[in-house]
Formats: structure tokens, sequence, C-alpha cells
């Protein structure tokens, strides 16, 4: 299993980016997807989930009508659009999705909200 993490980078507040995810090594359309942040200092944290067809997703309170979580089972990839970002968005954001109760990660991209 591999994930991979791209597409973060720095950004003015109120501005976009989109991550994306790229998996490899197990049946992509079967599994949950989740995207996770840490910012220094702080514990990991959900941001979003999306199950396996796409239709069922899921966000953190602190994220709702500015992110959007989105797959396409045909590329193997899981997106984060991510608009009106805040500097409290600032953090390492994660790509995770759990396999018969082994949990997988990517390395992560940086995320970084100032101006």
């Amino acid at each position: 299993v591999q994930l991979v993490e791209s597409g973060g980078g720095l950004v003015q507040p109120g501005g976009s980016l989109r991550l994306s995810c790229a998996a490899s090594g197990f049946t992509f359309s079967n599994y949950v997807m989740c995207w996770y942040r840490q910012a220094p200092g702080e514990e990991r944290e959900l941001v979003a989930n999306i199950n396996g067809v796409g239709f069922s997703t899921n966000y953190a309170d602190s994220v709702k009508g500015r992110f959007t979580i989105s797959r396409d089972n045909a590329k193997k990839t899981v997106y984060l659009q991510m608009n009106s970002l805040k500097p409290e968005d600032t953090a390492v954001y994660y790509c995770n999705t759990r396999i018969t109760r082994v949990t997988y990660w990517g390395q992560g991209t940086q995320v970084t909200v100032s101006s």
C-alpha cells in the first residue's frame, strides 16, 4: 500500500488549494479514504473522509462549508479542495486509509496559510 500526497504550498488567507493523494497497492474503490492534518504542537485531527463509492462524506466542524473531499476511483486518487483558507488551517496534511485493521499514512504535504 502506498499513499502519495501532493498539492500543498504557501497561500494567502482567503485563497484556495487542492490536495491530491494517489493510492496504489490495494483495491482503492473498496475503502474509505480520509484526510488528516497536524499543526505544530498539536495532535493529528481528522479533516474529512469519503466512502468507497464517493456518495458519503464527513467533515470536521472547522472546515465545513470550506473544504470538499472527493475521489476518482478510475485514477485511484482522493482530493481535498480547500477554499477560504485561514491561518489556522496551516498544518501538514496526510492521506489515510485503514485496511483489515492496519492503518496506512502518506508522507504528508505542508499547507501554510500566511500573508
